[in-house]
């Protein structure tokens, strides 16, 4: 590989990483071209962009980006596999679900939300973190319920003021 194409690769590197909330480094080594393949279609399912990348032209490419990475440099050994998505739990998801059937991949690393988790006992607690989206349902549900309580009371109470008050302390209580 020449000198300028290095350089394109950190070049591109370096944009994915900015282009991206969500950067995680995982270890697919030993994994056979059927799984290798499978893993791939998985990632694709999930809208998870998955690639082997050069450990040098990455950390260089971490170097140049406008995030601070914190450790995450440091698990570049071996065999390296980034995954980028929009959703911070969705690799994790992918991950947990392939190593139902082999004990790869391996996560080593992940950049989530501007938050660095380093190492594969970090796995669990990634597949939990919600999403933006999970996040937002939650709240528009708690958000529902008083309201569905006003509503209810507004309807039982026979639209009377002290029908009202009543159904609603009763729902309270």
């Amino acid at each position: 590989m020449t000198r300028e194409e290095k350089s394109q690769v950190i070049e591109d590197l370096t944009a994915q990483l900015a282009g991206f909330q969500t950067i995680y480094l995982a270890d697919i080594s030993g994994l056979d071209a059927g799984s290798t393949s499978n893993l791939r279609r998985a990632c694709f399912k999930a809208d998870v962009k998955l690639s082997v990348v050069k450990n040098t032209l990455l950390a260089k490419a971490m170097e140049a980006a406008d995030k601070d990475f914190a450790d995450l440099p440091t698990v570049l050994k071996g065999n390296t596999s980034i995954m980028l998505s929009e959703t911070g739990n969705a690799p994790a998801k992918v991950i947990k679900e392939f190593r139902k059937k082999s004990d790869k991949p391996l996560l080593k690393g992940a950049f989530v939300e501007e938050a660095v988790y380093v190492g594969d006992d970090y796995l669990e607690t990634l597949v939990n973190i919600k999403s933006k989206e999970e996040v937002i349902g939650d709240i528009v549900g708690l958000l529902q319920s008083p309201a569905k309580n006003v509503v209810s009371a507004l309807k039982s109470g026979g639209g009377k003021l002290a029908g009202i008050l009543k159904t609603l302390s009763e729902k309270e209580g």
